[in-house]
């Protein structure tokens, strides 16, 4: 849970000062309308018994209601490591939770409050939830039968063969990624952009959601083993590992490209490594751990110049990190799986597995974003042409805290210029119109 308001404070610091708020209330307001759906309805579409050929579940769950008692609670998972289902139900709620606000970082700037929340609920409601039975129902834990991913895919392709993905490569960053990707084209460009690409207003604020971020992804991705086990061990240790890799990764392209490591740089690439491990964590070596994050890194870094060339504003390079790291990390599987450490993984290409496990992670990366991309953009006009999705131009020159929160990040009201009384320092905008950053500002 604290991944989200880490994930805030990421985004929030990217953004300039007068649309700091909205960025973090954008995050915050995840928490509250995914948490009651998933309660509502989403438990039970995503982890309910099969409603339809693998790809949603039924109303099993609806309310939560059919999960046991306090007394005679429903268990999942393998003795000795059995767990409540009522704690994977929130285990798995924080996955629901972040997965739309990482979208988020696409939009600054300009998205109104209420589109946004009904966007929100749309969304997980048409793409999540049912993604997320596709990847993490697994037939005979929650359910006895699951999504098609997770389930008969890899069967279809090669024979005991199975989607390797253990924390959430697909259905959250390539799903959200891909979404972040089409909601941006549906929205549009910001006022002014590329010329006037916007500077991050705050580096510490970047650096701390990073770090907040980090701390809270060895509970992503080892938590997802549901057991203190030799598998949560694993995942936890090539997390570890893997981000660190990914930051060098990062600083080596920038110093290349640009001259000069920096911070957000660094903060970019821990979570471009951490997205990339994501799905492998618990089925690679440390050293396979160490090649996928280096690998992240410096892919995602490259890849931030794409909005440029390509011409769509993704404001805070969603697509870059979670697209673009989420693919790789999900494909590197075909490459560096190995069954050395946990007898349910397959073996990769590098240890004499063949092309067929590299088939089987691109089949299923290739179907989470077509479904997520086409899905989210039919969602994105509908809303626009309802609610609406985009704010004035007068209100996004403005400020959009102003005109969707009637509140400022920050108050200048008691600062005065040179000691002159009476002359009352006014925040402006200017700061927001200076050159960009390296990252910003890389030569399309």
């Amino acid at each position: 849970m604290l991944m989200t308001p880490g994930l805030a404070f990421f985004y929030g610091g990217m953004v300039r000062s007068r649309s700091v708020l909205n960025m973090l209330m954008m995050n915050f307001m995840c928490l509250a309308i995914v948490g009651v759906l998933w309660c509502l309805y989403g438990f039970s579409l995503a982890f309910g018994n099969d409603a339809f050929g693998g790809l949603v579940g039924n109303f099993e769950f609806l309310g939560m209601g059919g999960m046991g008692s306090a007394d005679a609670p429903t268990l999942i998972g393998t003795a000795p490591d059995t767990i409540p289902i009522w704690a994977f139900a929130m285990f798995q709620l924080m996955f629901a939770v972040i997965t739309p606000a990482l979208i988020s970082g696409a939009l600054p700037d300009r998205v109104k409050f209420w589109g946004w929340t009904l966007f929100v609920g749309l969304w997980v409601t048409i793409v999540y939830f049912p993604v997320a039975h596709w990847v993490f129902s697994f037939d005979g834990s929650t359910a006895e039968t699951g999504g098609w991913i997770a389930n008969t895919l890899g069967g279809l392709i090669a024979e005991d063969g199975s989607v390797l993905d253990f924390a959430g490569g697909t259905a959250v960053h390539i799903n959200a990624g891909a979404a972040g990707l089409a909601v941006a084209l549906i929205v549009g460009k910001r006022r002014g952009w590329p010329r006037d690409p916007g500077r991050p207003h705050s580096l510490p604020f970047v650096l701390l959601g990073a770090a907040l971020l980090w701390f809270g992804w060895f509970g992503f991705n080892a938590g997802s083993a549901l057991g203190a086990n030799v598998n949560a061990a694993i995942a936890f240790t090539n997390t570890m590992l893997a981000t660190s890799a990914a930051v060098i990764g990062w600083l080596i392209v920038e110093q290349v490209r640009d001259g000069k490591p920096t911070t957000l740089g660094a903060a970019s690439g821990a979570i471009a490594g951490l997205v990339a491990i994501t799905p492998a964590c618990a089925f690679v070596n440390p050293l396979g751990a160490m090649a996928i994050g280096i690998i992240a890194g410096a892919l995602c870094a490259a890849a931030v110049s794409l909005k440029f060339r390509l011409g769509f504003d993704d404001s805070l390079d969603v697509v870059a990190v979670h697209l673009v790291g989420g693919l790789w990390g999900t494909i590197s599987l075909g490459f560096f799986a190995t069954s050395s450490l946990n007898s349910s993984s397959a073996d990769g290409l590098f240890y004499g597995g063949g092309f067929s496990q590299l088939i089987i992670q691109l089949v299923a990366a290739l179907a989470v974003l077509i479904y997520s991309f086409v899905v989210t953009s039919i969602i994105a006009v509908v809303v626009k042409a309802t609610v609406g999705l985009r704010v004035s131009d007068e209100d996004e020159s403005t400020g959009i805290d102003e005109s969707q929160h009637a509140e400022s990040g920050y108050d200048y009201s008691g600062l005065r210029i040179g000691g002159s009384s009476g002359s009352m320092f006014e925040h402006s905008t200017a700061g927001d119109r200076a050159p960009a950053t390296p990252r910003e500002g890389s030569t399309p």
